[in-house]
C-alpha cells in the first residue's frame, strides 16, 4: 500500500485558531461552552477522515495580568480537554482523540488513569500529548510561585512517561477472567505491580482501569529543543512541530527520524507533523483577502502581549513598528532567539511579527486554491518534510469544511491520502504497532 498522508486538527477550547476568528459572522464563538459546538466540529472531521481530533490546554487563562489585553481574548474559557473528548467519544467512530496532560502539574497515576479510560470509552482512539507545561500562570494556581526551570521539567517528565506506560502494563491482555463458576475474577500472573520508586514518584500500582485497547494510548509529543526531540525519539508516536518553510521542517524530519535508532525504534514508528494554517479560495488573491480580513480583527497592542507570552517577556513598551527587541530566556519559555531569528530573517517589525504569531505562531501559511493547498502538503509529503500536518483551520467551521469538501477530494485524486478508515483504532489508522506488555510473564521469558 502506498505511504498515505496523516492528518490531525489543532483545535484550541474556543473552537478557532487565529486570535481574532471568534469576532467574524458565523464562526463558533461560543464552543468555549457549548458541547454542541464540539459535536459538529468532531462530526466533520470524520467526514474528512481526518486521523485525529488534538485539543491543547491551557490550564490556567495565559495573560490575566494584563485585564485589558485578557478581555480581547476568546481562550479566557474553555473545556477541560479529557471530559471534553469523553462525551465526543460517544459520536464518533474513527476519529483519534487526543489531548494535552502536563507532567509538571499532574500525577502520572492520574494521567494514566484517565487516557486509559478514555482509550475504552472510545473503543481504542485516546491519545496524550506529553508536553511539560509551560503557562507561568499555571504555577500560580498550584501552590507555587515559579514554574520549574525548563531541564527540571524534563527530567521529570522523562521520569513521567515511564511510571505512565509502566501503569498502563499493569494487566496483560487476558488477565481478566471474570469466572461466575470459580469466582476467580482475576487471573493472579496476570497482575503486575509496578513498585516504581525514582527521584520524582513512588507509584506501586496496579492501575485501576484494565490495559488500553491500544495497548497504550498513542502519545504525542511538541517540544523542540535537545531534551524534548530526545524524549520525542524515545517515546513518541506523533511529534508535532512549528516550520515555516520546507528546508527547516526537512531538517528537523531527518533529525528526529535518525535518533530511533538508539531506542531501537524504525523511521516510521514515530509520524512528524508540521503545523499548518491556510486560507482557501478560487483564486489566491481571494485567499490572502480572507488572510487579511482576519489579521484586521487582532487588535496590535493585544497581538503583542500574545507574542510576550510566547517569548517569556513584556513587550508591551518597546516601538511596535521597529525590529523585534532581544530578550533572555525564561524558565517558562527556553527559546526566545527563535522568534528573534524568525522575526529578523523575514525583515519583519515588532508589529508585524506579533500579527503573524497570533495568526500562525512559527507555522507554514498557506494561501491559495485547493491546488495550491494541495501542491504544498504534497510537497513536504513526498521531499522528507512531513508523514502529515496538523491543520491550524483559522475558523470554525467554515475553514474547516473548506479542506474538506475543496482540499482533500484533491489529495484523494493524488491517491495520498485515504477515501475509508483502514482501521477501527487511532494506532491503526496512523500505521502504528500495538506495544506488547514488556512486563507480561511471556515478555519477560522471551
Amino acid at each position: 500500500m502506498r505511504r498515505q498522508l496523516k492528518l490531525s486538527v489543532y483545535m484550541h477550547t474556543d473552537g478557532n485558531y487565529h486570535h481574532g476568528a471568534w469576532r467574524m459572522p458565523g464562526v463558533f464563538s461560543d464552543a468555549g461552552d457549548n458541547v454542541q459546538r464540539w459535536i459538529e466540529i468532531a462530526r466533520l472531521m470524520e467526514r474528512g477522515k481526518f486521523d485525529m481530533l488534538f485539543i491543547p490546554d491551557n490550564i490556567s487563562p495565559p495573560g490575566v495580568d494584563h485585564i485589558q489585553s485578557f478581555s480581547h481574548s476568546a481562550r479566557a474559557i474553555g473545556f477541560e480537554p479529557l471530559t471534553l473528548l469523553s462525551a465526543l467519544a460517544s459520536v464518533t467512530t474513527h476519529l483519534g482523540l487526543a489531548a494535552t496532560a502536563a507532567t509538571t502539574w499532574h500525577e502520572p497515576y492520574v494521567v494514566a488513569r484517565m487516557f486509559a479510560s478514555l482509550d475504552h470509552l472510545s473503543h481504542g482512539r485516546a491519545g496524550w500529548n506529553l508536553v511539560t507545561g509551560r503557562n507561568p500562570e499555571d504555577a500560580q494556581n498550584f501552590s507555587r510561585g515559579e514554574h520549574l526551570a525548563h531541564e527540571d521539567r524534563y527530567a521529570r517528565a522523562e521520569e513521567f512517561v515511564d511510571v505512565v506506560r509502566g501503569l498502563w502494563d499493569s494487566y496483560e491482555d487476558d488477565a481478566f477472567e471474570r469466572n461466575a463458576q470459580t469466582g476467580r475474577f482475576l487471573n493472579p500472573d496476570k497482575l503486575h505491580l509496578l513498585r516504581h520508586e525514582g527521584k520524582h514518584f513512588k507509584v506501586k500500582g496496579p492501575l485501576s482501569v484494565s490495559r488500553p485497547l491500544q495497548g497504550h494510548p498513542v502519545i504525542v509529543q511538541a517540544g523542540e529543543s535537545e531534551p524534548a526531540r530526545q524524549l520525542t525519539a524515545r517515546v513518541a508516536d506523533v511529534v508535532f512541530t512549528q516550520q515555516s518553510s520546507l528546508k527547516s521542517a526537512q531538517t528537523f524530519y531527518a533529525d528526529v527520524k535518525s535518533r530511533l535508532a538508539q531506542f531501537g525504534r524504525e523511521p516510521d514508528s514515530l509520524k512528524v507533523l508540521p503545523g499548518m494554517t491556510y486560507y482557501v479560495g478560487s483564486s489566491r488573491s481571494e485567499a490572502e483577502e480572507k488572510f487579511l480580513k482576519m489579521q484586521e480583527l487582532t487588535p496590535p497592542e493585544y497581538a503583542v502581549r500574545q507574542l510576550g507570552l510566547l517569548v517569556g517577556a513584556d513587550l508591551s513598551d518597546y516601538p511596535l513598528d521597529e525590529p523585534m527587541p532581544k530578550v533572555a530566556p525564561t524558565a517558562t519559555r527556553f527559546n526566545p532567539e527563535r522568534w528573534l531569528k524568525y522575526s529578523r530573517d523575514e525583515s519583519m517589525t515588532l508589529r508585524q511579527t506579533a500579527m503573524r504569531a497570533t495568526a500562525a505562531k512559527a507555522h507554514s501559511v498557506v494561501m491559495g486554491t485547493p491546488k495550491d493547498v494541495a501542491d504544498h502538503v504534497e510537497e513536504w509529503f513526498k521531499n522528507d518534510a512531513a508523514d502529515g500536518f496538523n491543520l491550524l483551520p483559522p475558523y470554525i467551521p467554515d475553514s474547516l469544511a473548506e479542506f474538506i469538501d475543496l482540499v482533500v477530494p484533491e489529495l484523494q485524486r493524488r491517491g495520498i491520502f485515504r477515501t475509508e478508515y483502514e482501521g477501527k483504532t487511532l494506532r491503526e489508522n496512523l500505521g502504528l504497532e500495538r506495544p506488547t506488555n514488556t512486563r507480561s510473564n511471556r515478555a519477560i521469558a522471551s
